[in-house]
């Protein structure tokens, strides 16, 4: 019996969601992943910390998510489900290893809720400074809730128009910017220049190191993009709308991450940025546009918006999973009329107000703590999908796996070279003092789950034994 048959056994075919995202909404989906908080609110501080070198920085970490993504891609045309790289986890590297990234996973999309919800009562304070941040994040937490219980098709339909705002007004940006280069018009034309990139102190004005110290925030502003595998399994056509959505990434970071930043830091010299403070805002109050600023403070707001959405929406696919191979409480398998799994959802949402309450605590602080824990956890979860993916390639090559139909180029050759790229940011994050405290969470989150595995298999042996024998049929 194929681990496949192992899971239409333990689930129907569709695994009972109902397969209500179509092509046009994967397609946004996939394109909005990779446009949120990190480089809308993150990419500010990175620019005071590197100057322009960050754009080197993104097209950097750029390349290597496209090389996880194609990883990822590839399992997924071999076998496309919805628990994903947790799923894969657990056929190539064992059921504990599925478990962790499974839970992992949800920890990563739970904070990231909470740094996304802190983002978006910041957004909101620029328009109405009187109003508390938790106030704001509570309520946008509520309504986002109602939205992911509904059905997934509004999911999807309010993760299309978040996304559409996003892309059109980054093409806008660019193009005004553009603009400003070219014609001059408004004060900011006046000192725009490309010469901006090195004419104050160079490329890298705070030296390489500083400049790799970015990474961690960087790799932090690429989280969601493997969000596409998750909804593999209420995709219409998977084997269709998952490839385009993967090979339109290399572009996507060109234009929205690389573009975006050239043209702002031509349009506006790197000096006048400053931490906690979105780069787009700046620009387009110094570029003098009639209420611009404030249309660029909607955009990232709904940027905000969007990833916490995606949040929701993932973090209770992947407690589905983990309960239908007996790594969660049953009651996640359960789904709702409207074929939500709307227990899990509830739970994370849950869990996601302790960002509210973050927001209480230390507001000027709740950003930075929970996006260095986010990223810890979305580098365990890339590590995870690179690693099953070259054991794949293995099982492959001996002829144990069927070949998948979306094969990623260089095979596992550049599956190691992600792997080392993301150790070595790993050992950035552990030099920097202020981000390596994420590390002790994890380290913390480890145990944790590790106790939790063992009280598992005492209750439950039938687990590691499943597990064992799905490793010997891939070796």
């Amino acid at each position: 019996m194929t681990s496949a048959q192992v899971d239409t056994e333990k689930t129907p075919e569709g695994e009972g969601y109902e397969r209500g995202l179509g092509s046009r909404q994967v397609q946004m989906i996939a394109i909005g992943g990779a446009i949120g908080v990190g480089l809308f609110l993150g990419a500010g501080a990175n620019i005071a910390k590197a100057g322009p070198s960050l754009i080197f920085m993104y097209a950097l970490a750029g390349v290597i998510i496209f090389f996880i993504m194609r990883a990822l891609g590839e399992l997924l045309l071999y076998r496309p489900v919805s628990g994903s790289f947790a799923e894969y986890s657990r056929e190539f590297l064992g059921p504990f290893f599925g478990y962790f990234t499974g839970w992992t996973y949800w920890l990563m999309w739970v904070v990231t809720g909470m740094a996304e919800l802190t983002a978006a009562a910041i957004y909101v304070n620029y328009w109405f400074p009187d109003i508390p941040q938790w106030v704001t994040a509570l309520v946008f937490l509520v309504i986002l809730f109602g939205v992911n219980l509904i059905s997934v098709k509004l999911f999807g339909e309010l993760e299309f128009w978040f996304s559409m705002v996003k892309v059109t007004a980054l093409i806008g940006m660019i193009v005004i910017g553009l603009g400003v280069l070219t014609f001059g018009f408004s004060s900011a034309g006046d000192t725009a220049a490309v010469s901006n990139l090195w004419q104050y102190d160079g490329f890298f004005p705070k030296g390489i190191g500083s400049s790799l110290m970015t990474l961690q925030g960087v790799m932090f502003a690429y989280l969601a993009v493997e969000l596409v595998g998750v909804t593999a399994g209420e995709s219409e056509d998977p084997e269709k709308t998952l490839p385009k959505a993967i090979n339109t990434l290399p572009w996507r970071i060109a234009l929205f991450y690389v573009g975006a930043l050239t043209v702002i830091l031509c349009v506006v010299k790197w000096t006048e940025f400053t931490d906690g403070v979105s780069p787009f805002v700046e620009a387009f109050a110094k570029i003098g546009i009639p209420a611009g600023a404030g249309i660029v403070n909607f955009v990232v707001l709904t940027a905000a918006l969007s990833s916490c959405n995606s949040g929701m929406y993932s973090t209770g696919r992947m407690l589905r999973n983990l309960a239908d191979s007996g790594e969660a409480p049953a009651v996640f398998r359960k789904l709702s009329s409207t074929k939500t799994p709307a227990f899990g959802i509830t739970v994370s949402v849950l869990f996601m107000g302790i960002g509210v309450i973050l927001n209480y605590i230390v507001p000027e602080k709740a950003f930075g703590y929970v996006t260095s824990v986010a990223t810890a956890a979305g580098i365990w979860t890339w590590l995870m999908i690179l690693i099953s993916h070259v054991l794949y390639r293995r099982a492959v090559d001996a002829g144990r796996l069927p070949a998948s139909s979306f094969p990623a180029p260089g095979g596992a050759k550049c599956s190691y070279v992600a792997i080392a790229f993301l150790l070595f940011v790993t050992g950035l994050i552990a030099y920097d003092a202020d981000a390596r405290v994420c590390l002790y969470v994890m380290a913390v989150w480890a145990a944790a789950l590790a106790v939790g595995w063992a009280i598992l298999k005492s209750r439950n042996p039938q687990i590691a034994a499943r597990g064992d024998s799905e490793l010997e049929k891939v070796g």
